[in-house]
């Protein structure tokens, strides 16, 4: 196991509770802007661009950019 291996394994739960962390504070705040939330809709968008934001990232490593 690599040494990158072993740390991601020491670190995976705090990485998603991150995640969850950002997306729930995202649908607080619609919950606050917006009257009568629809919910559901309102986290289909919000991981539509978590996603992207995510997919932004793999484009970004690809590339080379976090090669130091």
């Amino acid at each position: 196991m690599t040494p990158q291996e072993q740390e991601i394994k020491k670190m995976k739960s705090e990485i998603k509770k991150e995640v969850r962390h950002a997306f729930g504070t995202n649908m607080k705040i619609f919950n606050w802007d917006i009257p009568e939330n629809d919910d559901r809709k309102s986290a289909e968008l919000i991981i539509a661009v978590m996603q992207e934001a995510m997919d932004e990232l793999k484009q970004e490593i690809s590339a080379g950019d976090f090669n130091h």
